[in-house]
């Protein structure tokens, strides 16, 4: 698996993938450092499909060439390498799993309802569901993990954000305080801001 002269782990990234949302900023937090490749999803470069033939993003290659292509290992694995802020030790599997899982299929119906066949204001009110659930977990503290932000916080807010674009007066008038001010500091974070900096379209020898 061809590296960079440097060696670096190469990270093959879309800015506005909420999956590569989470895997850039588990990145950015542990210190890692790593080559950033931005993928142009109609046009996927040809060492990113050697590396994983499925052809979404994010794709990790570290420095060993074994390839991680799952956005929650790839957080993972940087965390093992540094975990600053404790993140790994405060995650919540299940509930990242119901988000990933029902979340995000009800998300998906809301937003590209017509691609589905679907009543939108369906799988809004089960997504909303979802976030009132959500708003008593974090009721009495800034966070999931207490606090602070953490691996859980970081995993699911991509998918409420766009949750939350859909259609954002209706977000703001129906969605649960709690959850908007959670969602709204994660978004004003410096870390997301770093994690969303604009880069050019990588190509191979443009390096």
């Amino acid at each position: 698996m061809a590296l960079t002269m440097t060696g670096l782990p190469i990270l093959y990234s879309f800015r506005r993938c909420p999956y590569a949302m989470r895997a850039r900023m588990a990145l950015l937090v542990s210190g890692v450092s790593y080559e950033h490749r931005e993928v142009l999803l109609r046009d996927k470069p040809a060492a990113m499909l050697a590396a994983s033939p499925k052809g979404t993003v994010p794709v990790l290659v570290p420095a060993d060439g074994i390839v991680v292509d799952e956005s929650i290992d790839i957080m993972r694995w940087a965390l093992l390498q540094k975990d600053p802020e404790n993140w790994i030790a405060r995650a919540d599997a299940a509930l990242v799993a119901d988000f990933d899982g029902a979340f995000k299929h009800h998300l998906d119906r809301y937003k590209y309802w017509g691609r589905y066949g679907v009543d939108p204001v369906e799988h809004r009110a089960a997504g909303l569901a979802m976030l009132a659930d959500l708003d008593v977990r974090i009721a009495d503290q800034a966070f999931l993990g207490g606090a602070t932000r953490g691996f859980s916080d970081v995993a699911i807010f991509p998918f409420v954000r766009q949750f939350a674009g859909v259609d954002p007066p209706w977000f703001e008038a129906h969605a649960p305080r709690q959850v908007r001010e959670w969602l709204g500091a994660l978004i004003a974070s410096e870390l997301f801001e770093r994690a969303m900096v604009r880069t050019a379209p990588w190509a191979p020898g443009g390096d």
